[in-house]
């Protein structure tokens, strides 16, 4: 009987169920679903002892990520095995069969790869930190770009199963110049992100945990996916960035090599001053900090106004933290020692009122 005559009588009633046979194929199935269980435990007891013997922690992740659907392909496949001797089996399994095939072949793709990601992630937990950002980058965002084929090439086996949308599938490819074009036009916005994700999975513009600076925002990047980059600030806002943006503007990456940084402080001092013991103070203090990684140190007068002179104070550490807290250890030092021992240094705004005017000699 054809499908198309099976659902006719369907549709109309006059379906007559051969219950013989129906006993029949449900014990078949019933027999043939309990020996691929049966079989599953067996292959996966003796996975399982191997990868447990493994070294490797690769190998207990895979398996666990495969476990689940390599046990409903058992079961599909024993199905299908029986349905080879069951025509009245057969026929009712197939069209079922061609839907189910895609999407554990999907199923099992998308765990591998998920179970290689974390895998993969473990095995760089102890690396050293900037070549663990630069991998985890690449890792992050190839997974999330094979995943995304996975499922758009996995939807598409299953709807090509489906004989109605196989026929809308035929007349579009028939006219596939046109659809061509309007396809590429509605999807270069996707087109344009995930070349975008790719270009930053290669030459690496940003990693995951380097810190940037993006529209005047400091942050570290938390995750970057084919669309959009976050990126946690200080103050624990996230930034959601489109990942094209790092790309076709201009940003600072404050951790690209190393997350070792030099910092500068600012004072303004009057012109009188004496820079030698100021810069004697100075070099005193930061090489007895904790903070300072000894790398770069020096105090410079850089302008000279007719006011005022101003003082650079260059220090280093060895990340933007510490480099943070450094400065302002050494701004605040540096204020308080010149209030006590060099007050007359510190500039005032001073008004003089000349002799004879009719205020000068009020209290």
């Amino acid at each position: 009987m054809g499908r198309s005559a099976l659902i006719e009588r369907i549709i109309t009633g006059t379906l007559t169920i051969d219950w013989d046979a129906f006993a029949v194929s449900a014990l078949t199935v019933l027999v043939a679903l309990a020996i691929a269980y049966v079989a599953y435990l067996i292959v996966f007891k003796i996975i399982g002892r191997l990868a447990h013997l493994s070294e490797i922690a690769v190998d207990e992740i895979l398996v666990k990520r495969i476990r689940q659907p390599i046990k409903w392909s058992f079961l599909a496949i024993s199905v299908t095995i029986a349905a080879q001797y069951d025509p009245e089996l057969r026929q009712w399994w197939e069209p079922l069969a061609r839907f189910l095939r895609p999407a554990l072949l999907g199923w099992i793709a998308y765990n591998v790869v998920r179970g290689l990601t974390a895998a993969m992630e473990l095995r760089m937990a102890d690396a050293d930190p900037v070549a663990t950002r630069s991998r985890r980058t690449r890792v992050a965002v190839l997974s999330r770009i094979v995943v995304f084929a996975i499922v758009v090439i996995t939807v598409g086996l299953m709807l090509f199963s489906i004989p109605s949308v196989r026929a809308i599938g035929t007349t579009m490819l028939a006219s596939a110049g046109l659809a061509a074009l309007a396809i590429g036009a509605a999807a270069q916005p996707a087109l344009k992100s995930l070349i975008a994700g790719v270009q930053v999975a290669l030459t690496e513009p940003m990693r995951i945990g380097d810190l940037v600076k993006v529209d005047g925002d400091t942050g570290r990047v938390e995750e970057i996916h084919m669309s959009f980059v976050t990126v946690r600030t200080w103050d624990d806002r996230v930034l959601v960035v489109p990942t094209s943006r790092f790309l076709d503007e201009t940003f600072e990456n404050w951790s690209r090599l190393d997350e070792t940084l030099t910092g500068t402080v600012f004072m303004h001092l009057d012109p009188i001053t004496d820079v030698a013991p100021i810069r004697a103070e100075f070099e005193r203090y930061v090489e007895t900090h904790e903070l300072f990684d000894g790398r770069n140190h020096g105090l410079a007068v850089t302008e000279a106004y007719p006011e005022s002179l101003e003082l650079r104070i260059v220090v280093s550490a060895e990340n933007p933290g510490d480099l943070w807290t450094l400065r302002c250890d050494v701004r605040e030092h540096m204020m308080a020692w010149l209030r006590e021992n060099m007050e007359e240094v510190l500039i005032r705004h001073r008004l003089e009122v000349p002799h004879g005017h009719p205020k000068a000699g009020e209290p």
